[in-house]
């Protein structure tokens, strides 16, 4: 049996880091290439089980949030070149919608999230572990323009949730995962030069497979 399989990049980073921004840009320049992208938030856990109320509580911070279980399980179906069905998230409802998303196996699989480094057997299957390092006060004026502008928030509430949720679970959780990255990008995606090293390195292995 052939031991070939897709490479798989995790890129990790806290909220507003721009790790976002790196894996589009990565996604634009293979459009046309073997190459997909998958986001850790496509698998919040299901809470149909919940009233609404009780999901309003949802700290999506914390890795207890996360469904690792199905998604380190869809990782190798893909990594045995099988089709998976990526779960649909429905924040309007807190829940995840009776929707997937049909995803053919590709020879990258680029994984985004801010968690996806704190996962010991999440990290196991990846080839190539990348942490996006941008300043806190950088991050959370990028998150409160997008949750304004985007979300129809408040300052306040922003501000609110940052402090008491966002800052807390990011120094607990997601600032030690750092340790696991292979590589430390700073300031996301305005740095080109660490984006075409990593573009180079999967051009690289398009070219090798």
């Amino acid at each position: 049996m052939s031991s070939r399989k897709p490479i798989v990049i995790g890129i990790a980073g806290g909220t507003g880091s721009g790790k976002t921004s790196i894996a589009a840009k990565i996604m634009n320049t293979f459009k046309d290439k073997s190459v997909l992208l998958i986001q850790q938030d496509s698998y919040y856990r299901d809470q149909s089980h919940l009233t609404y109320e009780e999901r309003l509580k949802t700290n999506y911070d914390h890795p207890h949030a996360f469904d690792n279980e199905l998604l380190m399980a869809q990782i190798h179906q893909l990594q045995r070149y099988e089709a998976i069905e990526v779960p649909v998230y429905d924040y309007t409802v807190h829940t995840r919608s009776d929707q997937t998303i049909h995803i053919e196996p590709k020879e990258v699989v680029i994984l985004e999230g801010i968690l996806v480094l704190e996962d010991a057997k999440l990290r196991d299957l990846m080839d190539i572990k990348l942490y996006v390092d941008t300043d806190a006060d950088i991050r959370i004026l990028r998150r409160m323009v997008r949750d304004i502008e985007e979300r129809g928030r408040t300052i306040e509430s922003v501000i609110h949730q940052y402090l008491s949720v966002v800052r807390p679970m990011h120094n607990q959780f997601v600032e030690p995962s750092k340790s696991y990255a292979d590589v430390i990008i700073p300031e996301g995606g305005s740095n080109r030069v660490a984006i075409d090293l990593v573009t180079t390195k999967i051009e690289m292995i398009l070219d090798e497979k």
